[in-house]
């Protein structure tokens, strides 16, 4: 059976982009076609200055959120990065395989180093080999597929890259991932910056619809949104990108294609209040869930440990194999 990796970041709360980009494909279509495993990747969120207490809130939210959205753990395996040693174990082995040049010169890394600098920050080491972290994370379940937006491709390509060059060197040990773009996603935009991808990362709330966030909230922010000169409604990205972000925000939420929806519109405030309500709509199950599963705690405590032992028992058989092909006495007490 074909077998699925992804991973959300705990470095913000998850928004109506992580939902229609990433989480609605993965409980709608991956969990169901595929051996899938979705994991917080919480060992990514310490490249970066901050707060232990919050990434822990994080972690244990965007768990709870993920079960919220319909993975079911009887059908994939949903768990937290740090309870599995075997992805901090591969990372060091493939840092001995990939080379400084192709580190810097990931795009990531670039970007999010630059903003280091401008807040008057320094940069980690880890934030320059977490691509490589990226790349165990993937390798170590012998992933065939690795579901990711256009932002993520280049660091899937240096999984490639490095499973390629170890089974060369070393001999056969990894099974090399291909990408895959979404086959349900939708691409949302910030609502303040049509431009730009809403992030959860982002400082820019007023334009960011985050799951969690009250339906008057959403509404509010829908409302507000940037919108282009103009008052005919017409579905063009490049032209119009807060009108084409609306549309297939609404297209996404409430189902159709956004040039035909724009053609039921003859202002931008039916549509921006027709696009809320969708919003609203798609969000109130999974808040819904989700205030169940607060309720009970233990039981998403469990789902996660279950989820540990089994991505173990899938991870370590690789991990060792590698070690060992890669000149390292077994372990006797494993």
């Amino acid at each position: 059976m074909t077998r699925v990796f992804s991973g959300v970041k705990p470095t913000g709360h998850l928004t109506l982009g992580n939902y229609l980009g990433a989480m609605r494909q993965w409980a709608a279509v991956d969990q169901h076609r595929a051996e899938a495993l979705f994991c917080i990747v919480d060992l990514h969120a310490l490249t970066v200055d901050h707060d232990p207490a919050r990434v822990r809130r994080l972690s244990r939210q965007a768990a709870t959120l993920l079960l919220a959205a319909g993975l079911d753990p009887r059908l994939c395996t949903v768990f937290v990065q740090s309870h599995v040693d075997e992805h901090a174990r591969l990372s060091y082995l493939l840092e001995c395989v990939a080379t400084d040049g192709e580190m810097r010169r990931m795009i990531q890394y670039k970007e999010k180093a630059v903003r280091e600098q401008r807040r008057g920050g320094s940069v980690r080491l880890s934030l320059l080999t977490y691509p490589v972290l990226m790349a165990a994370d993937i390798l170590a379940y012998r992933t065939d597929e690795v579901p990711v937006g256009d932002d993520q491709a280049q660091h899937v390509e240096l999984s490639r890259d490095l499973a390629v060059r170890f089974n060369q060197r070393y001999g056969h040990t990894f099974t090399v991932p291909r990408a895959t773009l979404p086959t349900v996603a939708a691409r949302v935009m910030n609502l303040q910056d049509p431009t730009a991808k809403m992030g959860k990362s982002d400082d820019t709330g007023p334009g960011i619809v985050y799951l969690l966030d009250d339906p008057d909230v959403v509404r509010k922010k829908v409302m507000r949104a940037v919108t282009d000169s103009g008052h005919d409604v017409v579905y063009d990205r490049a032209a119009r990108p807060g009108l084409a972000n609306l549309l297939e925000i609404l297209a996404a939420c409430a189902g159709g294609e956004p040039a035909e929806l724009a053609g039921g519109y003859d202002s931008y405030g039916a549509l921006k209040k027709d696009t809320a309500e969708a919003v609203v709509e798609a969000l109130r199950p999974v808040q819904e869930r989700h205030r169940a599963l607060c309720a009970d705690p233990g039981y998403v405590e469990e789902v996660l440990r279950d989820g540990a032992e089994r991505a173990r028992a899938m991870a370590r058989p690789t991990v060792d194999a590698a070690y060992g092909a890669i000149g390292l006495l077994p372990n006797a007490a494993r």
